[in-house]
């Protein structure tokens, strides 16, 4: 964890995450190209509006690679509730407290914003991603 850095948008960010996206969720769940489209085109449009009274992101950084990231979308904060999203590291820095340290730094933004709910979709079997929204919320995730 020493050598890898939290920080905020970068180029190349929007493609590099779709890419962790697209590929984990192709052999996790057999995901293809609708996937991944649909990864990109809601990323881009989140970014395109990004507002940082209420969004957040972060990215892990290790060297000059993006290895995860985390957003906090807070669009529909009034209603719904900020949506934690686009929460993924790179399966070869998984169990390294990386992800860890995304969530945290999303739970610390939606306590400093004072949001009263936070959500996150989720699939079956993405258990350990689960348990950190639900250990650092102390709510259910949506499966």
């Amino acid at each position: 964890m020493d050598e890898v850095k939290i920080e905020g948008y970068r180029p190349g960010a929007i493609g590099r995450i779709t890419e962790l996206h697209a590929v984990y969720y192709s052999e996790f769940s057999g995901f293809g190209l609708f996937f991944e489209a649909k990864v990109a085109s809601e990323m881009s449009e989140f970014m395109m509006y990004f507002d940082k009274e209420y969004d957040g992101f972060w990215l892990a950084v290790k060297g000059d690679e993006i290895i995860g990231s985390v957003a906090i979308d807070g669009a529909e904060r009034k209603t719904k509730g900020a949506h934690l999203r686009w929460y993924i590291v790179d399966p070869k820095s998984q169990d390294s407290g990386i992800g860890s340290v995304l969530m945290q730094k999303a739970v610390d933004f939606c306590k400093q914003k004072k949001f009263k709910q936070v959500y996150l979709w989720t699939f079956k079997g993405l258990d350990a991603a689960r348990h950190l929204y639900e250990k650092r919320c102390g709510q259910r995730a949506d499966v």
